[in-house]
């Protein structure tokens, strides 16, 4: 029996990306069978996806038999990886994510802030019975998770999920090396960063290109004003040559929320008054693609798809899918157990680290105790982060609102209450387990 991915959320305006990814490495990963999987109210979307991604296939000359359906179990019958990219509540969960923190005067983002503790409230329960379907058919899968936020779901799933063959990936440190190796003017194969944190608040502690440490050298480019670039959701403001002169550490562009807070949410205020929250945009954005993935010509992932903010995700997912089942051994960064990697973290918690990927699973590469400069809040938003665990599985509102409480972008508790409240209430049909208590 040939290989088979079963793609959970096919319909999404990413597939295009994952579909590219699985063609180019056919030689490496040669997928027999790929199955997009969606809901109902994403029946036209997955239709059309799936079209499109017939039409590449096809152009592209591989042997890849792809189908699409609503049925989530019978596509996972045989199924050998199962990648998820689920959006609970769609966009228009999104834009109130945004726009009800933006109203208080809080930073509205879908993965950080109250916005990312509500995604993931939305998020976990699904995913819990999506892992308890591929424990059931298909035990032997790997679950691959892009759905963010990417590192608390995992963490979830790794603690309360029947499955534990689940790896969760995020292109970030993807971005980062490559804008590294714009920087530095070198082939991104040749990066190497050696990554320390969690999803979305990772840092990179020492930087070698080609073998050789260039860590001084890249941090010096970025405190002169050669800024990374971000990924097309987050505008960059840059940092201050004081701050990272004396962090002496890579930061990822997801940190201007935390060490810049108030230029952020100033700027993100003043998109909200002249266009609307980032959901918005993206509606937009994704109205103007799905119009050119309809066309029966295009048969190759159009350009505009780089305006999303999770463009290239799919070299991150197939590189780890073609090092699974190639068993190479190869290190690649991803989110999975800590298990001492990081030893000021619990050893239970999922860390965002350089991996050796071997067919039997990703094995952390130690990294010692955190730097003191960073120990304490990385600390903060990893118990942060289990209280948002907590919280999606309890359904406990003393436990939600701790985690608001707790989280960095919330200026107060009783700012706190108030937020909890209304996204409560904004979100109540798709929190299930909040109503039982």
């Amino acid at each position: 029996m040939g290989l088979k991915v079963v793609v959970i959320g096919g319909g999404s305006s990413y597939t295009p990306e994952i579909i590219e990814g699985l063609i180019e490495h056919h030689h490496e990963f040669p997928v027999s069978e790929v199955t997009l999987v969606d809901i109902r109210q994403g029946k036209r979307k997955l239709e059309i996806v799936g079209a499109l991604a017939k039409r590449m296939i096809e152009r592209a000359g591989v042997a890849i038999d792809l189908s699409w359906t609503l049925e989530r179990r019978s596509a996972l019958r045989h199924a050998d990886f199962v990648v998820t990219q689920i959006r609970v509540g769609g966009l228009a969960a999104r834009e109130k994510d945004e726009r009800i923190p933006l109203s208080h005067g809080v930073i509205g983002q879908e993965t950080n802030g109250p916005g990312g503790i509500f995604k993931a409230f939305r998020t976990i329960p699904v995913l819990m019975d999506i892992c308890a379907d591929i424990h059931e058919i298909c035990p032997d899968a790997w679950l691959i998770n892009f759905t963010n936020p990417a590192g608390i779901v995992t963490e979830a799933l790794m603690k309360y999920g029947r499955h534990k063959k689940v790896i969760g990936v995020c292109n970030i440190p993807y971005n980062m090396k490559h804008s590294v190796a714009e920087i530095m003017d070198c082939d991104p194969n040749d990066v190497e960063i050696e990554f320390i944190g969690m999803n979305h608040f990772v840092f990179g502690r020492k930087i070698t290109i080609a073998g050789i440490d260039r860590t001084d050298e890249v941090l010096e480019k970025i405190a002169n004003a050669e800024v990374i670039a971000s990924p097309a959701n987050i505008v960059s403001l840059g940092w201050s040559k004081t701050f990272i002169e004396s962090l002496r550490l890579l930061p990822n562009p997801y940190h201007q929320y935390y060490f810049q807070r108030e230029h952020v949410l100033q700027k993100d205020l003043k998109a909200f008054r002249e266009h609307g929250t980032r959901a918005e945009v993206v509606r937009q954005l994704e109205k103007a693609l799905f119009e050119r993935y309809k066309d029966p010509t295009l048969k190759e992932k159009p350009k505009e798809l780089e305006k999303r903010g999770g463009a290239y995700y799919s070299r991150t997912a197939c590189n780890l899918m073609a090092s699974l089942y190639n068993n190479k051994g190869d290190v690649q960064t991803v989110n999975i157990v800590n298990r001492g990697a990081i030893p000021d973290l619990p050893h239970d918690s999922v860390i965002e680290v350089n991996a050796i990927i071997q067919k039997d699973g990703p094995k952390p590469v130690g990294t010692g105790p955190l730097p003191l400069s960073v120990k304490g809040i990385i600390q903060q938003m990893k118990a942060f982060e289990q209280l948002v665990i907590e919280a999606a599985v309890t359904g406990d509102y003393s436990t939600a609102y701790l985690a608001m409480v707790m989280n960095p972008l919330v200026p107060g508790e009783e700012t706190a209450k108030v937020l909890l409240d209304e996204l409560l209430d904004a979100h109540w049909k798709d929190l299930p387990q909040f109503h039982r208590k």
